[in-house]
């Protein structure tokens, strides 16, 4: 089903939405939730969350893009249950490794919160993905956004781990170098 026909299902209120979302996105939106959390159960009490979250915010919103639309939901409510979790002296995944690598070239978030000009550090960056080869920018992305596994991007890339730890080391350097040259560094 096209996602133009899942967002009209959601839009009329019909209940086959959640099926339809389920059926082509949760393996999705499962596999990101786990990345962050390290944890099956906690990771698909999140995807139910997001499924329910995006009933309610269709409508009003009219999504282009379903799968970057219910990532969003996914990644912010596995951020706040990682967040809870590890207050709790609990949890796991890929998120502290995640965390730890970007923290190396972009300013941490309560420094980020407090620039009024956020927005720049993230056209910057965009723009730093958009000059990047397609390859390079799949595995920028996998990895700090879906929160991938350096193994499992080897894998999914046809490199060994530290091939794709290398090249990660080297795109995070151009980031900051990126980042540097517009004083946001």
């Amino acid at each position: 089903m096209e996602d133009r026909d899942i967002v009209e299902l959601f839009w009329n209120r019909d209940p086959a939405a959640i099926r339809a979302v389920s059926e082509k996105y949760g393996k999705l939106c499962g596999t990101l939730a786990r990345n962050i959390l390290g944890s099956r159960e906690d990771a698909e009490e999140c995807v139910n969350d997001a499924f329910l979250n995006a009933w309610n915010a269709i409508p009003p919103a009219r999504p282009a893009e379903l799968a970057a639309f219910l990532s969003k939901i996914v990644r912010s409510l596995s951020f706040n249950r990682y967040r809870k979790n590890r207050a709790e002296k609990r949890g796991g995944g890929e998120l502290p490794g995640v965390l730890e690598e970007l923290g190396e070239c972009v300013p941490g978030p309560e420094n980020v919160e407090r620039e009024t000009d956020r927005r720049e550090l993230l056209r910057a960056v965009q723009e730093f993905l958009d000059g990047l080869p397609a390859d390079k920018r799949r595995l920028f992305v996998c990895r700090y956004w879906y929160a991938d596994s350096v193994t499992g991007l080897a894998k999914r890339s046809g490199m060994t781990a530290n091939a794709a730890a290398a090249s990660l080391s080297r795109l995070r350097r151009k980031l900051r170098k990126h980042l540097e040259e517009r004083g946001l560094g």
